[in-house]
């Protein structure tokens, strides 16, 4: 029988001045317990009652805990929040696990002030038991819904960098970790790239060996054990966003060997053949970007093969009739997008490797090397006329249309591959210019320019060593005539990641409907 709200205040009287007899009135906290079953006004008043003696009834601890949960579940909106908003009461002992899996069921509500409520409640417990928290959350993770496998990881990737660090122990790190490697065995792609954020936040990350653990991770995930189906989007989209994910970590001390001999055997050889998950991604110069972003941090002579490779197939050759009948049918296709991370890497390369051109180079293929750079540079400035004509005077609101956006990122382009051939073409070749890529994004502090000084020079500052979101870019087509090209400029910020759902297999789990929170 449920209590009315004159019998709740009653009992709740007698509970209050029994102080340290409580236990003896057991009859009086059930009447409290049987307020759930009454209007409004009593849930909410047992919402507040229930938790508040909690901790002298052991006895009717599983009682108490399901009254509250059933508070939790109420379809009035306020009685929901009273009651999860108590729910941290109940999180002493072996209880705490079981309310952290509570709450974290309850992340699944749609309503904003439930939601933060939730998170909230999830937070104090945390620092009162941060391991059994963590136990509750990644037990969802593992097993819950879909939407509260989804929304915990969430929670977990916002909220940990905001604990302190008494509460982030070496223990509580290592948990992660553990904890994490299981969910990684089965996620999708925006699963992966969330997961690998949060342990890349963890202190005990922020060590050589630490990354090198990341990297060994996001090593298992790419299926660098195997052999590229060049043909296969899936494949292919999964192995640039682990090459993603792993590009931050990767420093003088942790290789990325493993990527770019894999890029070198498996990808690069197949350029031509590889397709992508987005119509409109020009998924060849996203892979070359991807891969040469690696190569900065790989120091392996072996490398040139593949540079000669893409010289071959980017820089052409002079036509064997510059001058005569044929050079109009032998017009090449310059495709500066390309050259530029082409040009970058080997720039960066010689950087590192300051002999490498003088003495690891025979003397033929430096001199087709030569070749090759100076018949660029020609077409080149040509361009780089025409484009500065086009956007000359103009500033402000004109550079804005999409013409000449696409223009300035042109001009962009070509500048930065006229520094770089510059600094190769000296005697011995200089490594000291310094290019901000097109691909990154622009510093907000710049100094506005207009359409005359943009690209006119290339920037001195030091390249952020994180992995830039980039910007949508468009495809230019420039004007016809013996050294015009496309320069190809492109957006690839895939929220899904692993196409086809969760798993190794990509097999995914269907999404089930909201049942009874246990």
């Amino acid at each position: 029988m449920a209590a009315t709200v004159e019998e709740l205040y009653r009992n709740y009287g007698i509970l209050a001045d029994a102080k340290e007899d409580l236990s003896k009135h057991k009859d009086a906290y059930q009447v409290i317990l049987d307020g759930v079953k009454g209007g409004p006004k009593e849930k909410r008043l047992a919402a507040q009652f229930i938790p508040k003696f909690f901790s002298s009834f052991p006895e009717l601890a599983d009682a108490a805990i399901n009254a509250q949960l059933d508070l939790c579940e109420d379809e009035d909106v306020s009685i929901r929040r009273q009651a999860i908003k108590e729910l941290p009461r109940f999180a002493a002992g072996e209880n705490l696990p079981r309310v952290a899996d509570i709450l974290t069921q309850l992340l699944q509500t749609d309503d904003s002030a439930e939601f933060s409520q939730v998170s909230t409640a999830l937070i104090s417990i945390f620092k009162i038991d941060a391991k059994g928290t963590l136990g509750g959350l990644f037990s969802q993770i593992l097993q819950g819904e879909d939407i509260v496998r989804e929304r915990a990881i969430k929670f977990l990737s916002t909220k940990l960098k905001t604990m302190p660090d008494d509460t982030m122990t070496k223990e509580v790190e290592d948990y992660i970790f553990t904890e994490t490697k299981k969910v990684l065995e089965d996620v999708t792609g925006e699963e992966f790239v969330l997961l690998v954020r949060i342990l890349s936040g963890l202190k005990s990350m922020q060590t050589v060996s630490g990354r090198q653990q990341l990297v060994e991770l996001v090593v298992e995930q790419a299926f660098l054990e195997q052999v590229l189906n060049p043909t296969d989007a899936d494949s292919v989209d999964r192995l640039l966003q682990c090459t993603r994910q792993a590009l931050p970590l990767f420093s003088k001390n942790v290789h990325s060997t493993r990527f770019v001999t894999y890029f070198c055997e498996f990808v690069l050889p197949n350029l031509s053949l590889l397709t992508s998950p987005v119509a409109e991604l020009d998924i060849q110069l996203e892979v070359c970007i991807t891969c040469w972003q690696s190569w900065n941090h790989f120091c392996v002579l072996s490398l040139y093969t593949s540079f000669v490779f893409f010289f071959n197939e980017f820089m052409p050759l002079p036509p064997e009739e510059e001058n005569g009948e044929n050079a109009a049918n032998e017009e090449p296709k310059l495709q500066f997008s390309y050259v530029e991370c082409l040009l970058f890497s080997f720039h960066q390369l010689g950087k590192k490797l300051p002999d490498f051109l003088i003495d690891k180079i025979s003397t033929e293929k430096l001199k087709d090397f030569k070749i090759r750079l100076q018949y660029f540079a020609r077409g080149l400035q040509v361009y780089i006329r025409q484009l500065r004509v086009a956007l000359q005077g103009k500033t402000g609101d004109t550079l804005k249309t999409d013409e000449n956006k696409i223009k300035v990122v042109a001009l962009k382009i070509t500048n930065n591959i006229n520094v770089l051939i510059k600094d190769l073409f000296h005697n011995p070749p200089s490594y000291k210019s310094t290019v901000t890529l097109s691909w990154k994004p622009v510093q907000k502090t710049e100094k506005r320019q207009s359409g005359e000084d943009i690209g006119a020079t290339a920037t001195t500052k030091k390249l952020p060593t994180n992995l830039p979101r980039r910007n949508a870019r468009q495809i230019y087509n420039p004007p016809s005539g013996k050294y015009s090209a496309s320069i190809g400029n492109f957006s690839y910020e895939q929220q899904g990641g692993f196409r086809g759902g969760r798993g190794r297999g990509f097999g995914g789990r269907g999404n089930r409907s909201r049942g009874r929170i246990y």
